[in-house]
Parts: C-alpha cells; sequence; structure tokens
C-alpha cells in the first residue's frame, strides 16, 4: 500500500508543470480584473493562457464564468476541474453554484452527497443538504443531516433551530421545545425560536 502511495505521490509530481511567467501574469490581471467587477475580461485574460489539463485554470474559469452569469460554461469547467481531480471538494463545491443557479437541484443534491462520501463530516454541506430537503418538505431527510451538524458543533445556532424546526414540522413538540429553548442560548430573543415556541401548544 505505501509503494501504491508513493507511486501516486510521484505521479502528481512528475505531470504537473511549473508555471510560466506569462501564466503568472493572467492570473494575477484576471484576480485586478475579478476585483473591478470586469469578469469577462478576466475571463478572456486567463483563455489567453489556458490548458485543458489544468485543474487551477477550469477551476478559476469556472468561478469567473459564475460570477459573469455563465452558468453553463461555469459549470463545464468545473466539470473538466473534478475529472483532473476526481477527489477535490472545493471543484464540487464550486459546481453546485452555477447548478443551483440553473435551478438544477438533483445536480446539487447529487454534488453534495458525493462530498459526503469523501467528507462524511462536512458541515458546510450538511447543513445545505438539511435546507434543500426541509425546503421539498422532506424533514425526516432535512432532520438527519440538521443532526449531523449539531452532534459536531452542539452550540451552533443554525443547526439546533433548524433540527427544531424539523422536529416541530414532524409533530414531535417535545424535541422541538428543548431545541428552540438551547437557541435562545445561544441567540436570547431569537426571533425564529420565539415563534416555533409559540406553535407549541
Amino acid at each position: 500500500m505505501k509503494l501504491l502511495n508513493l507511486i501516486f505521490v510521484f505521479t502528481l509530481f512528475t505531470s504537473a508543470t511549473v508555471a510560466q511567467p506569462a501564466e503568472m501574469q493572467a492570473y494575477k490581471e484576471s484576480y485586478a480584473l475579478e476585483e473591478k467587477a470586469e469578469y469577462t475580461k478576466a475571463i478572456a485574460t486567463l483563455q489567453k493562457v489556458y490548458t485543458e489539463e489544468s485543474y487551477e485554470a477550469n477551476l478559476r474559469l469556472g468561478w469567473l464564468c459564475y460570477e459573469a452569469g455563465q452558468f453553463t460554461q461555469s459549470m463545464t469547467y468545473y466539470q473538466k476541474a473534478i475529472s483532473l481531480r476526481p477527489y477535490s471538494i472545493e471543484a464540487r463545491l464550486g459546481y453546485v453554484l452555477p447548478a443551483a443557479a440553473l435551478g438544477n437541484w438533483d445536480q446539487v443534491v447529487s454534488t453534495y452527497k458525493k462530498i459526503l462520501d469523501f467528507d462524511a463530516q462536512n458541515t458546510l454541506v450538511n447543513f445545505r443538504l438539511g435546507m434543500i430537503y426541509y425546503e421539498r418538505k422532506d424533514y425526516p431527510t432535512a432532520q438527519k443531516y440538521f443532526e449531523r451538524v449539531m452532534n459536531l458543533y452542539p452550540f451552533d445556532y443554525d443547526s439546533v433551530v433548524m433540527n427544531g424546526w424539523s422536529y416541530l414540522q414532524m409533530g414531535k413538540t417535545r424535541e422541538a421545545r428543548v431545541l428552540f429553548n438551547k437557541a435562545l442560548l445561544m441567540r436570547p430573543d431569537d426571533e425564529s425560536a420565539l415563534q416555533g415556541l409559540s406553535l407549541i401548544k
């Protein structure tokens, strides 16, 4: 197993290319243009030095195309980045941005679940999946994801209050009451927690 790991690392470094001055300058210019919200120009600048085999270029162009509102093209670049680095979480987190903007929620969900295959305790992804399922009124599934986050961060307001709402929607008022009161320890007079408590008879 150690030999296989060494071979992988060796292949990774020997296949990597050293950034050339023109490439570094293009990246520098793209950041400056992005700061001025000149996304189309930033894209054009990077495309001059673009190579399809570059994970970094595909990731960066995915982001810039998303910022420019070019959602389909953004997804294409992010997908190329994922194919180059199949275990990349950052590329998948990027991919869900244009997918969500286009309303492709099934793709968003499948991408998030793929991330959890690599990183089951990713709190951002677990919480976002919880929110998606909550909006779909699938409260038991939503609660499961909120619970994962709350178990890792028991004093995290967002996961606690949304866990409370999920329980309330399922008719489990005792659990909901406990969680809404806990949320009030984090944010006294919190409107969401107080609203939840007002609905419990």
